[in-house]
């Protein structure tokens, strides 16, 4: 069952992730909705309550996603058990993507059993098909972790809202914390990850697919805000500014690092380990799209609104957390960082308190003016030179 080299993606694994662009177009929905039906919820602590109960929505599908790409970057995905294990988490994921805007309300159970159904199953399978492997007492220690965070999670959907956010949250938290700790079972010991075999290229490859779902989905929530209308004042230059956005951070996030991540991860003396940072690290960035595609629908929606506060944390904030992701990026491939970030990151919340004055298409405009800047920087440095060997740090 095991696989030295699953080589590219299977095309299940690509169908899979299909199911995540309709499922983070409910994430930036459902952001929307917070932010733009009532301005006085934009202004106030709701705004803030209510991002942080859909990034936790967005972590959960995160959850579900990266589990499967890391089993079909360590067994054979063409395995009926690996296949298996895929087509549950797609249906699974098809549901939680559809229970999304109302789950901590009356979809929270739909939610919550999708979840569960799909973490738990994972290991569940992979214990039965593995057998008499190296393995199996891993799986054994997560079956175990997800089915007691399960109860939590099912458990919190049976309540109201707010007890419900601190039941979801804390099984959130104790499942990332095992994740990160080796999955540490009293009495089954735990698993140093380092020790992990998987096969790097593919799980790179996996990451990059999933950045690119994530890009599309900002292209989708701007061509379905603007194809709704008025096609007045501001409209049609909104909608262009958001075109180029995409662009932008499809050129940043590409040169060069985005090319050789595979590459990177094969030179690694532990690939396990280069593996979970470029997990954090396309975690941070896929926020930040996330955010980007919010900022889009506001700005395409109110161009010429002054923007609130919470607006102006997706139109500026997006791209700073995609910065910030793309920066610590740089330092797994490369073992550096190119200024251009952090001076772009400077710049963009130093121009935050004075586009609050501002309409919401003057901060769209900033955004775009500040990125071309980093992708331009990037194209100079890389001009006239040979191509930058991957040099990671682990």
């Amino acid at each position: 069952m095991a696989t030295d080299n699953p080589g590219q993606a299977t095309f299940l694994e690509l169908f899979f992730d299909l199911v995540y662009v309709f499922a983070l177009t409910r994430i930036s929905a459902r952001a929307f909705e917070d932010l733009a039906v009532d301005e006085g919820t934009a202004h106030g602590w709701s705004a803030v309550t209510g991002g942080g109960k859909t990034l936790l929505l967005l972590l959960g599908l995160w959850s579900v996603w990266q589990g499967t790409a890391w089993v079909t970057s360590r067994y054979d995905p063409r395995h009926a058990g690996v296949q298996s294990i895929i087509i549950t988490a797609l249906v699974a994921s098809m549901v939680m993507g559809v229970a999304i805007p109302r789950a901590f309300t009356a979809t929270g159970l739909m939610f919550a059993s999708a979840y569960v159904i799909a973490q738990v199953s994972r290991p569940l399978i992979l214990l039965v098909a593995l057998g008499p492997h190296r393995y199996r007492r891993l799986k054994l220690r997560m079956t175990i972790v997800f089915a007691a965070t399960g109860v939590l999670w099912i458990t919190g959907a049976l309540l109201p809202t707010n007890p419900k956010v601190v039941l979801w949250t804390a099984a959130l938290s104790v499942e990332y914390l095992a994740a990160r700790f080796g999955w540490p079972v009293p009495g089954l010991g735990r698993s140093t990850i380092s020790r992990w075999d998987i096969a790097g290229e593919h799980l790179a490859d996996r990451y990059q697919q999933f950045f690119l779902v994530a890009l599309g989905e900002t292209i989708l929530v701007a061509g379905l805000a603007y194809s709704t209308g008025p096609y007045a004042e501001g409209h049609p230059a909104a909608f262009a500014l958001a075109l180029a956005t995409s662009i932008l951070l499809w050129r940043i996030y590409i040169q060069r690092a985005g090319q050789i991540l595979g590459e990177a991860v094969g030179k690694a003396r532990h690939p396990a380990n280069i593996g979970r940072s470029a997990a954090d690290t396309h975690l941070v960035m896929v926020v930040g799209l996330t955010a980007v595609a919010i900022g889009y629908e506001l700005v395409i929606s109110h161009p010429m609104e002054h923007p609130p506060v919470a607006w102006l944390a997706m139109v500026i904030g997006g791209p700073v957390l995609f910065l910030a992701g793309r920066a610590r990026f740089e330092f797994e491939v490369f073992g550096r960082v190119s200024p251009s970030r952090w001076i772009a990151v400077l710049v963009l919340l130093a121009a935050t308190p004075l586009l609050v004055h501002a309409a919401a298409l003057v901060a769209s405009t900033t955004a775009v003016v500040v990125l071309a800047a980093v992708a331009v920087a990037d194209a100079r440095r890389a001009h006239g030179r040979p191509p930058e060997a991957a040099a990671p740090p682990f």
